[in-house]
């Protein structure tokens, strides 16, 4: 009897999971190999899970804009399930008029300022400020360096710094 009802059970799991993977596809995705980056950005920052995947997948879909094919071919072996954070990333408005914010996080950087401040479209999406921009960039620094090591680390803080 108690086996009949664990593969019911279990095949009742299955196919919510299916069910909800096919209807929000982003977040299913996202959640795999990246749930310690997550992890760390909502416990750090105090946000959302959803502004957390959403707003790291921001930061890594523009560092897979700034590096070249292979370089991010580098960052995303390293740290797996770093597309999927790509593809739940929304799309950004620009620099719209979320770059006062950001722009006083990044100083003089010209080059560092028109592309990383272009990501306050898409964490304004998300219900953030442009400063939290700023204040995710050092937490996934840190998380790469710890799970993808000092040259997946290394790439990704030439484009984000």
């Amino acid at each position: 009897m108690k086996n009949k009802l664990r593969k019911k059970h279990l095949r009742f799991c299955l196919i919510l999971f299916a069910v909800v993977g096919l209807l929000f596809p982003k977040t299913v995705l996202a959640v795999g190999d990246t749930s310690d980056l997550i992890g760390m950005l909502t416990s750090q920052l105090g946000v959302t899970k959803a502004q957390a995947t959403g707003g790291a997948g921001s930061i890594f879909k523009y560092a897979k804009e700034s590096l070249s094919p292979a370089e991010f071919s580098t960052v995303s072996e390293g740290l797996p399930g770093v597309d999927s954070l790509v593809s739940a990333a929304p799309e950004g408005d620009g620099l719209g008029g979320q770059l006062g914010g950001a722009s006083s996080f990044f100083g003089g950087k010209a080059k560092s300022l028109g592309g990383l401040a272009s990501l306050a479209g898409s964490f304004s999406k998300l219900g953030l400020s442009a400063d939290m921009v700023g204040k995710f960039v050092p937490v996934v620094l840190k998380y790469a360096q710890g799970a993808g090591g000092e040259k997946v680390m290394g790439l990704l803080q030439g484009v984000l710094k």
